[in-house]
């Protein structure tokens, strides 16, 4: 059974998540990829204001497809995380508790989901058009000119997601596989 969650998250909420839990996320969340990620550690560099609070906030490793008529949005799968790896500890140490993407991370990553009492969740590659039907409403709130990649603030409802790394250290990348080894 799935455990429903909304964004912002609270800190408690996230302590209570376990790494392969299931869960699903309603509220605001936003998209990021590795350019937008960039984009936004200059402008922690250079002491300028990002375009939203990360207190609390989950980011979204997504370059969504334009949306046809009649639709928020367009095809939205996730992005391979590691990616952002480089950027992520930054934000993290920020006040941003949620990350969603696919794949592992690296250990500086997994380090600052612990300090911080984060989470990182896996949304299923592949499955991008059925995403986004959780997604009620997107809009582009930074870096218009990166296209799909600039950040858009999405409204979601129900996004089917399982707990990949928790707040104390777990990680499904690691436990899973031991499950099954003799």
């Amino acid at each position: 059974m799935s455990k429903a969650i909304h964004a912002p998250l609270r800190e408690e909420e996230v302590a209570s998540l376990r790494a392969g839990d299931s869960v699903l996320l309603s509220g605001t969340i936003y998209t990021g990829r590795d350019a937008a990620h960039k984009r936004l550690c200059a402008l922690i560099e250079e002491g300028r204001p990002l375009p939203f609070n990360m207190k609390n906030q989950v980011i979204y490793y997504a370059g969504p497809c334009p949306a046809k008529p009649g639709d928020a949005i367009g095809s939205c799968g996730p992005t391979t995380s590691y990616r952002m790896d480089a950027y992520a500890p930054v934000l993290c140490d920020l006040g941003l508790i949620g990350m969603i993407g696919k794949g592992q991370r690296g250990e500086a990553v997994v380090d600052a989901i612990r300090r911080n009492g984060g989470v990182y969740f896996a949304a299923t590659g592949g499955a991008g058009a059925l995403i986004a039907t959780s997604v009620t409403s997107a809009r582009v709130i930074a870096f218009e000119d990166l296209g799909t990649e600039a950040v858009r603030e999405l409204t979601v409802e129900n996004l089917p997601l399982i707990v990949a790394i928790d707040a104390h250290g777990g990680n499904l990348y690691e436990e899973g596989p031991k499950k099954y080894c003799r």
